[in-house]
């Protein structure tokens, strides 16, 4: 367990680059954006990829922590401390249960945001006892009520939240984040993540519009 004098760090817990099929931002332009916001970590989560967390690792170990935003059969979770890419598609106990074998930790991307993968509540109840938090503040959630269910869920459940800009361009990066004390490992998260506290705003529409439209040439090829 951390000491009560731990150093707090801000932390961006959900973040995009190129590898992701619905963002252009490369890893060092995303390393940029930490520096410039005064994030002290940034949580890479490609959706269904560790490659660019990875490489983004290597450019700025000290700042990068590797992750994956897992698209499950029924919603999204988003790891931390990821060693082991998870494909997308399995049943989402599956992904847990590979999670686990790796030691991450475990959160649930925006659970009630039902245009983004969102949970239904009676699949959310059943992973509940076996996840680390709930997303409790994505800056990507059009509408408050989302963000605010999800803090709920969390005091219910007596679970840990995290918080991120969900950023798919680099403007947005470090928008949302969780002010948290100092953790290295996923162990460490799990003791320290209860004692975090968001912050952070909700993105403009127009941001979502943009980054839909700067990624149609990428979201074409994925498709062919």
């Amino acid at each position: 367990m951390q000491p009560d004098s731990s150093p707090i760090l801000k932390v961006d817990f959900h973040s995009h680059t190129k590898f992701s099929k619905d963002s252009q931002t490369t890893p060092q332009e995303a390393i940029d954006a930490v520096r410039r916001r005064g994030l002290d970590r940034l949580v890479i989560t490609d959706h269904n990829s560790i490659e660019g967390a990875r490489l983004a690792q290597r450019l700025a170990p000290d700042l990068v922590i590797v992750g994956e935003e897992i698209e499950t059969q029924t919603g999204e979770l988003l790891a931390v401390f990821v060693e082991e890419e998870i494909p997308r598609g399995l049943p989402v106990k599956e992904v847990i249960r590979r999670l686990r074998q790796q030691d991450a930790f475990i959160s649930v991307s925006h659970p009630f945001d039902v245009n983004r993968s969102g949970f239904a509540l009676p699949d959310l109840d059943e992973i509940a006892p076996l996840v680390d938090a709930v997303e409790v503040f994505n800056a990507r959630c059009v509408f408050e009520r989302t963000n605010r269910l999800a803090q709920q869920y969390a005091r219910a459940h007596h679970l840990g939240g995290t918080a991120g800009s969900d950023g798919h361009i680099a403007w947005e990066i470090g928008r949302a984040y969780l002010k948290v004390p100092f953790f290295s490992s996923a162990e460490e998260l799990r003791w320290v993540i209860d004692k975090g506290e968001p912050g952070g705003r909700q993105v403009p529409l127009v941001v979502h519009l943009y980054a839909s439209f700067i990624s149609i040439p990428k979201r074409i090829d994925h498709g062919r």
